[in-house]
């Protein structure tokens, strides 16, 4: 669909959604002990979609990874067309053509406050963002989701990994919200989408004025790239985990897609000091709010304390959750979550201590707190 000034049709319809318990106590806790603004609480939703991988991983990563997930419940199937049909009418969908290609992103609220959501490796702004598309306050902010060229609906092209597709996506990201009149923004990204965020902060400073990242990281050590690997082979995932994502791309694309991924993030091991954006986290002026699962096994600690220490002015909430039993039928080879970090921003870890509606208040509440570097 093309964009008229900047919004598109409205669809109507809701998703189905299954899933469990949600994150968010002890993040809530760590912001309110930062004085920031309260909002109003919400009642619970049932969680919607975020897609699943499964990874074969050896040793430690693989006992945490299957000490944290429990049994995979089926989601929302992403259609192959009209994508706003999964959430309320409010929202929108719609294409802009943006430094030469046709971005797909969804749209709601009406507020003075624009917020941009920035998905994960093989994400899309309706299966990464569900609830927060639904509700985050659309009085207060104008929430866009959107997906990189090549995820999602923003195909055509296929996705590539040249060394600089981080940086083309922070500077596709922001000239998206700039196409949509936007005049300032702030981000909330996770997994990839931190990274991508992180550098339009800095690239970008007098045009983003807060962020929000979690499960990001600024290089690649041995101990990732030994990550990455274990889930180069999707035919090795369980079907479950690869049902979502045959359903958005197709089983080919999705297959050669993660092995290009793969292939992509481990060419940044070779750069020196391993460095996707290490040396732009100084150049970061904004508030910026860094989370981290503390039992995430397949981002280590030691990422999101790097950031912390590099940003200027940043906070830092490592969030820690109870480990479930592990399911009878995991085997070897238990189902994961996307890289970064156990599933997607809502199932940043798999259990959690508190629900959906205090997160998304974390999240609102960290786009009114102040800098205080």
């Amino acid at each position: 669909m093309r964009a008229r000034g900047g919004r598109g049709r409205t669809r109507g319809g809701r998703g189905r959604t299954r899933g469990g318990r949600w994150p968010g106590a002890c993040v809530l806790a760590a912001v309110r002990a930062h004085g920031l603004r309260e909002t109003r609480r919400m009642r619970p939703p049932r969680p919607s979609f975020a897609p699943t991988m499964a990874a074969t991983l050896g040793g430690r990563a693989a006992r945490r990874l299957r000490l944290l997930l429990s049994a995979l419940k089926p989601g929302i199937q992403v259609p192959r067309a009209g994508p706003a049909a999964a959430f309320g009418s409010s929202v929108t969908s719609a294409k802009a053509e943006v430094n030469g290609v046709h971005l797909h992103y969804l749209r709601t609220g009406d507020g003075e406050h624009a917020v941009l959501l920035l998905p994960g490796m093989l994400g899309s702004g309706e299966t990464d963002f569900g609830p927060q598309i639904e509700k985050l306050n659309k009085k207060l902010f104008t929430v866009v989701a959107w997906d990189p060229r090549g995820y999602g609906h923003s195909r055509p092209p296929d996705r590539d990994f040249p060394v600089d597709f981080f940086e083309r996506d922070a500077k596709d990201a922001v000239d998206l919200m700039k196409t949509l009149k936007f005049k300032q923004v702030s981000l909330l990204g996770w997994s990839d989408g931190g990274i991508t965020a992180l550098i339009a902060a800095a690239r970008y400073p007098s045009y983003v004025s807060k962020m929000v990242i979690w499960g990001a990281n600024a290089y690649v050590t041995e101990q990732d790239t030994e990550i990455y690997q274990g889930i180069r082979d999707v035919s090795k995932w369980s079907e479950r985990a690869r049902k979502p994502l045959e359903a958005l791309y197709g089983f080919d694309y999705f297959a050669r897609t993660c092995e290009k991924w793969v292939d992509g993030i481990e060419q940044f091991k070779h750069l020196p000091d391993g460095s996707i954006c290490r040396d732009l986290l100084p150049l970061v002026q904004c508030p910026t709010l860094i989370i981290h699962g503390e039992k995430d096994p397949l981002v280590p600690r030691f990422h999101a304390d790097f950031l912390h220490r590099h940003v200027r002015g940043s906070r830092l909430k490592h969030v820690h959750l109870r480990e479930e039993p592990v399911p009878q039928n995991h085997g070897r080879a238990g189902p994961a979550r996307r890289p970064g970090h156990a599933g997607g921003p809502n199932e940043m870890c798999q259990r959690s201590l508190a629900s959906v509606s205090e997160l998304i208040s974390v999240w609102s509440r960290s786009l009114s707190f102040k800098y205080s570097g």
